[in-house]
């Protein structure tokens, strides 16, 4: 499935109307923790040249034995107050591949699984052509399980409308995540994926799962992985600038797999949804900057991925910053 077909359907999702607007509290930040708390981590770039738009070409994968936790955030670009007209349409014009979007037009089940009066849960079911993977993967809330499903959308009620601010798809373990729309924006765009949990290549990275639990009281998906261990994403905090999720793992990845990986596409600096890469190695230490294909890898305790001039492909896309992370032992302090 290529990035445009994600985003075609995540963002025209349909139109509800609830009750009143919903901030979350955000727990104590773990950037307040001491100096030592601070893990570094291992980010390798596999990322390639590619001339379409519509293609995934940046991996930038995260190794560590030690992480136990991590913060991941989308952020709004820098421009987002300089957007007048926002650009979303695909731009075939140097892809050979098809793009047949028939058989998500014509989904075989929507299904709205889960639902208080400011959250919901809704998922959606393709016809076999339209996705790479089989929905095998079961959803559970609760004792309530659904199989089946291709992808998941996570609603919020905002400013007495319906705002998508998350979306998973259960066979390949991608996540993608949007803030609320900037100040009196209607809408923003999704833009880079991640994976959380053990990445190993199956034609593509992906992540397989068992099982995805979600837990309402605390807002947080469970993840059950294939390959053992499990994974928690907990929504810590959204508004209109960014939206911070809480991971925390069970246990070690398998040796040589990374614990989270990004994917996005870049094909030049006006056309991607990712184009450069910033990160630090230790506190205090200066921000060090690199374009996403040349990115050598490096040893980070934070790392942000996003773009500092407009794009034509996905304008106002969300940044993605990765940090906050932890090992186990600091964990049980």
């Amino acid at each position: 499935m290529t990035s445009t077909d994600r985003r075609r359907f995540l963002l025209g999702g349909a139109s509800f109307v609830g009750g009143t607007g919903l901030a979350l509290a955000a727990p104590k930040s773990l950037a307040q923790s001491e100096p030592e708390d601070e893990l570094q981590v291992r980010v390798e770039n596999k990322s390639v040249p590619e001339l379409c738009a519509e293609k995934d070409n940046i991996e930038l994968d995260l190794f560590s034995s030690r992480v136990r936790r991590m913060q991941v955030q989308a952020v709004h670009p820098s421009y987002i107050n300089m957007i007048g007209t926002d650009r979303y349409a695909p731009d075939w014009s140097s892809c050979e591949f098809s793009h047949d979007y028939s058989g998500f037009v014509e989904q075989t089940r929507r299904l709205t699984f889960w639902e208080t009066p400011d959250f919901w849960l809704t998922g959606y079911t393709f016809p076999a052509k339209a996705f790479w993977r089989a929905p095998t993967v079961p959803v559970r809330v609760g004792d309530r399980v659904e199989k089946g499903f291709h992808l998941v959308q996570f609603w919020m009620n905002y400013r007495q409308r319906a705002e998508e601010i998350m979306v998973f798809y259960p066979p390949d373990g991608y996540w993608r995540a949007r803030p609320l729309p900037f100040e009196e924006m209607r809408w923003t765009a999704y833009g880079s994926s991640f994976l959380i949990g053990p990445v190993e290549i199956q034609q593509r990275p992906i992540v397989a799962l068992e099982e995805i639990a979600f837990e309402p009281e605390t807002r947080t998906f469970v993840l059950k992985f294939k390959r053992g261990g499990t994974a928690r994403i907990k929504l810590d905090k959204i508004d209109q600038e960014h939206i911070a999720l809480d991971v925390s793992y069970s246990d070690a990845m398998p040796e040589g797999l990374p614990f989270a990986s990004l994917r996005s596409m870049f094909a030049m600096q006006t056309m991607n949804d990712a184009a450069r890469v910033a990160w630090r190695n230790k506190r205090g230490a200066s921000w060090q900057e690199a374009e996403v294909i040349g990115f050598p890898g490096a040893n980070a305790t934070e790392l942000w991925v996003g773009r500092h001039l407009p794009s034509r492909h996905n304008l106002s896309a969300p940044d993605m910053v990765f940090g906050k992370f932890q090992a186990a032992t600091l964990l049980a302090k």
